[in-house]
């Protein structure tokens, strides 16, 4: 037979991983300076600027 767990252990430690992950990612996005995020806005528009130079008018 499996193991015995208890099912609200599991709950709080899997919530707890996804928050865990969650602050991860916003200590990325908005841990960056301002150089940064002007830097990966202007790629952004760059990239959305060449999406539309390749867009076919019908």
């Amino acid at each position: 037979m499996g193991e015995i767990l208890s099912l609200s252990k599991a709950r709080k430690s899997r919530a707890k991983a996804e928050k865990e992950e969650a602050a991860a990612e916003n200590r990325i996005r908005f841990g960056r300076t301002k150089a940064e995020k002007a830097q990966e806005q202007a790629q952004r528009r760059q990239a959305d600027a060449k999406l539309d130079d390749h867009k076919r008018d019908i």
